[in-house]
């Protein structure tokens, strides 16, 4: 018989997926004031292109989706004015991706959203819970063997999102 998560059950896999889904949406509808055609999937494109440009085909490895699907994110993140697409010098065939002046305002943004989040949290629960409830989620991202992704920007979760318009 398959039984329904309780309030008070230890599924650290579910509490932490509904956090997650929790503080994104809280996030995005913060975003989603002065940019209302931002999605969650747009996030990881920005992660991408936060340290400069890059070519198409590096941005889709990273995110492990094919070089089309990020194309067709480039070209609609390109029409809303949050990417710029332009040859690389080094080859004229290879295009490379970067945040416009909107793109980089997005993503400062969604920094700013995510420090208010973390200072209202340190406020309804008190700063050091805050504290050991990151640290204990680094402890368990490093015993994964997950940190070097999340340094990378190569956390996968982008499959399947760029393709499903979310």
């Amino acid at each position: 018989m398959v039984t329904q998560p309780g309030l008070h059950d230890n599924d650290l896999v579910l509490w932490v997926q509904l956090l997650a889904e929790t503080l994104n949406n809280e996030l995005l509808d913060r975003l989603r004031v002065d940019f209302p055609d931002v999605r969650y999937a747009h996030g990881f494109v920005f992660q991408q292109l936060v340290e400069g440009p890059r070519p198409v085909g590096e941005v889709a490895e990273n995110l492990g989706v094919t070089s089309q699907a990020i194309s067709k994110a480039a070209r609609e993140l390109e029409a809303l004015g949050y990417v710029e697409r332009t040859p690389s010098p080094a080859d004229a065939r290879v295009r490379l991706l970067a945040l416009s002046a909107r793109g980089r305002a997005v993503v400062e943004a969604g920094r700013a959203g995510r420090a208010a989040v973390n200072a209202e949290l340190a406020t309804a629960l008190g700063a050091e819970r805050v504290e050991q409830a990151a640290a204990t989620l680094r402890a368990a991202i490093q015993a994964r063997d997950a940190m070097h992704a999340v340094a990378a920007r190569r956390v996968r979760s982008a499959q399947g999102l760029l393709d499903a318009g979310r």
